[in-house]
């Protein structure tokens, strides 16, 4: 995702509601999310599908490395061959 630029990714709710089809339209062309204020604050931010969907993976990386570490830490871990033994018995002999 593109960082946002204050003078053209910054929209008062107001002016949001006559130009939904032009806004949505440019997420995609300007690669950057829109930031929509109400009452001067920021309220909601709108992202294309594709950065929706990108961050979202993402994410659940993230939750699976974090999980990963955790059990790392927790000692929930097997060696290689305890592993080969696991993925043999669940899919079959690894070395045939």
């Amino acid at each position: 995702m593109r960082p946002i630029r204050l003078a053209e990714d910054i929209l008062p709710l107001s002016e949001l509601e006559g130009h939904v089809s032009e806004v949505v339209e440019g997420l995609r062309a300007r690669g950057r999310p829109t930031v929509i204020t109400h009452g001067g604050k920021a309220a909601a931010v709108l992202i294309s599908p594709e950065e929706f969907d990108r961050l979202s993976y993402e994410a659940h990386v993230v939750a699976a490395i974090e999980q990963g570490l955790a059990d790392a830490d927790a000692g929930r871990v097997v060696d290689d061959e305890e592993l080969d033994a696991v993925l043999a018995a669940r899919i079959g002999d690894l070395a045939g």
